[in-house]
């Protein structure tokens, strides 16, 4: 098969280091053994870069992540990963099986529909001095939820033993929990699965503290 050169460049990935939906791409990015180029784009700095008409015209909802590749300009983080699922070689990260690739699907969504968009930037701003107690009220009624669901599915990893979308969703997910002070281990499928991701390497070389744009304050 004959690849043009604008499927051959490096996919470039506009986020921030601490944006959830941008630890999701780089997780993929770093599962499928993918180089790319990342283009800061700083929420707070300046009322928030996300908000200029250069970066609107990458992502009209001016929010991270913008992934340019292969030509085209992707908005959101699981239609990222599933892209690049289709496009890539690599380790699956959706599974083979119809009922399995479902739950994948399904604990993806109850956490980037469910639960991040609740105490994302935007709305914890609006919230002012009440957006701790209303991040924990979401996250905590979120993972009430949840923690059934990964009682049946879970494996080593959320669906079974293999790797997936759902984990890739979880793991920025429980660092939010963790930021905001809730106790994760009161949801025991969710705090093992976590602690189990947080040691592979994709997950490592992925993590907030060491992005090109993590504060030096924050680096670890």
């Amino acid at each position: 098969m004959h690849l043009s050169p604008v499927c051959l460049a490096k996919p470039v990935l506009h986020g921030y280091f601490r944006s959830s939906c941008s630890w999701r791409v780089r997780i993929a990015f770093a599962l499928k053994g993918i180089e790319y180029d990342q283009v800061p784009v700083n929420l707070i700095k300046d009322g928030g870069q996300q908000l200029t008409e250069q970066y609107k015209s990458l992502n009209p909802m001016q929010q991270v992540p913008a992934v340019e590749i292969d030509g085209i300009t992707l908005s959101q983080s699981l239609a990222v990963i599933q892209y690049i699922e289709e496009t890539r070689p690599g380790p699956r990260l959706l599974p083979a099986d119809p009922k399995k690739r479902a739950q994948v699907r399904m604990i993806s969504d109850v956490i980037a529909s469910g639960i991040q968009p609740l105490q994302n930037l935007y709305v914890i701003q609006k919230m002012g001095a009440e957006k701790v107690p209303w991040a924990q009220q979401f996250i905590t009624r979120g993972f009430q939820a949840l923690e059934p669901i990964l009682k049946q599915t879970a494996g080593r990893y959320c669906v079974g033993d293999e790797i997936s979308m759902a984990d890739i969703c979880l793991v920025p997910q429980v660092y939010n929990a963790e930021r905001f002070k809730v106790d994760v281990e009161q949801f025991p499928t969710i705090n093992r699965l976590n602690q189990t991701l947080i040691e592979i390497e994709a997950f490592k070389v992925s993590h907030p503290s060491c992005q090109p744009d993590t504060p030096s304050d924050l680096r670890t």
